[in-house]
């Protein structure tokens, strides 16, 4: 053994020694992740980061809904006041700012969706009776608008992103 050992000179070794490490080193790389953006996603979350929710837009036939449903509870919990500017709409989050616009006439109002529905075909969104009355449509009933909602920002925190994996 001393022959074997006292054969490799100090240069060999480093040299060696350095092939091992650097195979080493290519080796273990490799062992990453493909997809580095849904990592850093991750991350991101993981660490209580901002999230950005796109803008929605959306075309189709509003109604309203009013004494009937006052002081109910609302599918988020509140009850229900027809003098607020509030809206139920199928799938927009809880809370969702959005501006309803009647196409008929151009008049605009902001609603906050704390409701869920319409429950009649073809409607996409129920208004408040005093959303309603800013887009003059309570006495037709109903009215062709538009919805939009604006680009929302909103911190993640650790406890959430745990609920999504």
């Amino acid at each position: 053994m001393v022959k074997i050992c006292s054969a490799i000179t100090p240069h060999k070794w480093l040299v060696g020694t350095l092939q091992v490490t650097l195979v080493g080193a290519l080796a273990v790389s490799g062992c990453g992740s493909k997809d580095s953006g849904e990592q850093s996603k991750q991350t991101q979350q993981q660490t209580g980061s901002v999230v950005t929710k796109p803008a929605k837009k959306e075309v189709g036939e509003a109604s309203w809904y009013g004494p009937g449903f006052q002081g109910k509870e609302t599918a988020n919990g509140e009850i229900y006041d027809q003098k607020e500017m509030t809206a139920a709409h199928p799938t927009l989050p809880m809370g969702t700012k959005a501006k309803v616009t009647n196409l008929e006439n151009g008049k605009k109002v902001d609603v906050r969706i704390n409701d869920r529905g319409p429950y009649a075909d073809g409607r996409v969104i129920d208004l408040s009776g005093a959303a309603a009355k800013k887009l003059d449509m309570k006495g037709d009933g109903t009215a062709q608008v538009k919805i939009e909602t604006k680009p929302t920002k909103s911190k993640v925190s650790s406890d959430q992103s745990s609920k999504t994996k």
